[in-house]
C-alpha cells in the first residue's frame, strides 16, 4: 500500500506549465501531472518515427515512379525514332526502284520534304542503342529484386503463431519469436519463396531440421522444424522449388512451419512478405 501511494505521489503529483505571449495577452498556466508529460514525450517520439518512416516510403515511391517515367519517355523516342527509319528506308526503296539516274536526281527534287542528315541520324541511333541498354540496366536491376524478395506462403496452411513477443508454447516463459508459424499436415511440400543459394540445410538445435537460404539483395530466408530437408548447401534454388517437408523435428508442439525473414542482418515480421502477389 505504501509503493502505491509513492508510486501515486511520484507520478500523479502536478507539474504548473507556464505560457507567457510576447503579446498583450495575459499568461497563463496549465496543471498536467508527471505521468501525463512522460505520455506526451513518448507521443511525440512515437510520432516523430512515424513521420520518419512514412517520408522514406514517400521518398522511395516517387524515386520509383520518377524511374518507371523515364523509362516509358526513352521507349517512346526510340519508338519515334525507329519510325523515322523506317520513313527514311521506304523512301530510298522508292528511290532505287526508279530506272535511270535522271529519274533518282528529279525524284530527289520532287520528294525534298525535308533531307535526310545521315550525321544527326547516326547521332541519334548512337543515343538510342545507349538508352536501350540503360533501360536493359534498369529492368535486369529490378528483375534481380524482385527474384530476390520473399513473395507468397512457404507452405499451405494457419498462422498459429506470430512475429514478436510470445509465451512460447513448450517451454512456458515469455520470448522473442523471430518468425512466424504455420500449421499445416506433416510431409506437406514446403516450398522457396525467393530465389536464391542454401547456405545451410541441416539440424540446428531447437529448430531441427532447418533450411536457411541466401537471396540476395540484403534478403534471407529460414524454415524450420521440417520432417526432412530436400536441398543441399550450395544449391540454387528458384521461388516454389520444394527445399523440405513438413514436420515437428526440433522443440515443437505439433507438425509446422516456423518461417523467418531477414533484411540487412535483422529479423523482419514475415507475414509483411505473405500478402505480396506473384503476377
Amino acid at each position: 500500500m505504501q509503493r502505491i501511494r509513492l508510486f501515486i505521489r511520484k507520478y500523479f503529483t502536478p507539474v504548473t506549465i507556464m505560457l507567457v505571449p510576447h503579446t498583450r495577452f495575459r499568461s497563463f498556466s496549465v496543471k498536467v501531472p508527471v505521468i501525463g508529460l512522460y505520455v506526451m514525450l513518448f507521443l511525440s517520439v512515437v510520432g516523430g518515427i512515424f513521420l520518419v518512416m512514412a517520408s522514406l516510403q514517400a521518398a522511395k515511391y516517387y524515386q520509383t515512379k520518377a524511374k518507371l517515367a523515364y523509362v516509358n519517355s526513352q521507349y517512346a523516342e526510340i519508338k519515334s525514332t525507329l519510325s523515322s527509319l523506317k520513313e527514311s528506308e521506304n523512301r530510298f526503296r522508292k528511290l532505287f526502284s526508279l530506272e535511270s539516274k535522271k529519274d533518282v536526281m528529279d525524284a530527289m527534287v520532287v520528294e525534298d520534304t525535308g533531307s535526310v542528315n545521315m550525321e544527326a541520324l547516326k547521332k541519334e541511333i548512337e543515343s538510342s542503342i545507349k538508352t536501350v541498354s540503360e533501360i536493359r540496366e534498369y529492368l535486369e536491376e529490378q528483375k534481380d529484386v524482385y527474384l530476390s524478395t520473399p513473395i507468397g506462403w512457404p507452405v499451405e496452411g494457419r498462422i498459429t503463431s506470430g512475429y514478436g513477443l510470445r509465451k512460447h508454447p513448450i517451454l512456458g516463459r515469455h520470448m522473442f519469436h523471430s518468425g512466424i508459424d504455420i500449421s499445416t499436415q506433416t510431409g506437406s511440400p514446403v516450398c522457396a519463396t525467393a530465389d536464391g543459394v542454401v547456405s545451410y540445410s541441416g539440424w540446428e538445435g531447437r529448430g531441427g531440421n532447418t533450411v536457411v537460404i541466401e537471396n540476395g539483395n540484403g534478403f534471407r530466408t529460414a524454415y524450420a522444424h521440417n520432417r526432412r530437408n530436400a536441398v543441399n548447401v550450395g544449391q540454387r534454388v528458384k521461388r516454389g522449388d520444394v527445399i523440405a517437408f513438413v514436420g515437428s523435428t526440433g522443440v515443437a508442439s505439433g507438425p509446422h512451419v516456423h518461417y523467418e525473414v531477414w533484411k540487412n542482418g535483422k529479423s523482419v515480421d514475415p507475414s509483411e512478405y505473405l500478402r505480396r502477389w506473384v503476377d
